[in-house]
């Protein structure tokens, strides 16, 4: 089944951030495309973050066939947190959902995601996704779970995995964000901090189709100390989020 040609803005976005991913382009967006061919009119939104393989080719050969499948490209790599926020900038729709592109994330949970945050309302900011049954490596999920422990700890932003890319969001919600780098990782402390709800949503993690991890290291603690440390304090510096009840005429 074919996602329907966009007419006007589409009912969401999807923006997926690579580098070097050549090999698994094509059967991501084939799940993409099968999974959310029902959800209605979607933009798919790459973001090439200066790729030195074949991944620009296989972009092009796909946009060839699929008119909803937009490319924005990064003149050199400037991580993942540049290329997500490259991606929700050139996002039409209201709601964006960001996945990686290695395949590990599987897209037949969006519908169910994007049904969630709109069946919420708009004071709902962000549906996370939490990973279950990860198909990392045993060191990486120790690091992980080290680092999910102290982040919860110190920000208590009451998320089992905020380094799941699966997620889905309020593109203002994500564009009120103060932006740095390792944005992805505290983002659900930051969408409370703006006066959001934040939701969550369990989901199944996949082996990496091909190739090996171009983005991921954050998860040795000792690299986002610091990130962790700037973020709490702007979470304390909040004190509150205006309410606006009247809006001049």
């Amino acid at each position: 089944m074919q996602p329907a040609p966009i007419a006007g803005p589409p009912r969401f976005s999807i923006v997926v951030p690579v580098r070097n991913e050549e090999g698994n382009i094509a059967p991501l967006v084939q799940d993409i495309e099968a999974a959310c061919a029902a959800a209605g009119p979607f933009e798919l939104v790459y973001v090439d973050d200066g790729s030195s393989d074949g991944t620009p080719a296989a972009l092009r050969a796909l946009q060839a066939t699929r008119p909803w499948l937009r490319v924005v490209t990064h003149a050199q790599s400037c991580g993942q947190s540049a290329a997500v926020r490259s991606g929700v900038r050139a996002a039409s729709g209201p709601i964006v959902v960001t996945l990686d592109g290695d395949g590990q994330n599987d897209p037949a949970f969006i519908p169910a995601m994007l049904t969630q945050i709109e069946s919420a309302g708009p004071g709902a900011g962000l549906v996370q996704g939490q990973r279950v049954g990860r198909k990392d490596t045993g060191f990486k999920r120790f690091q992980s779970r080290i680092a999910n422990r102290v982040r919860r700890a110190v920000l208590k932003d009451d998320t089992r995995d905020t380094g799941c890319g699966l997620k889905c969001f309020r593109r203002e919600a994500y564009l009120a964000l103060p932006y740095f780098d390792a944005l992805h990782r505290f983002m659900p402390a930051l969408v409370v901090r703006e006066g959001y709800e934040v939701l969550h949503h369990d989901v199944r993690d996949r082996p990496r189709l091909t190739g090996v991890s171009n983005y991921g290291f954050f998860d040795r603690l000792w690299v986002g100390i610091l990130d962790l440390a700037g973020v709490w304090w702007l979470i304390r510096r909040r004190r509150r989020v205006p309410q606006i009840v009247q809006e001049a005429r």
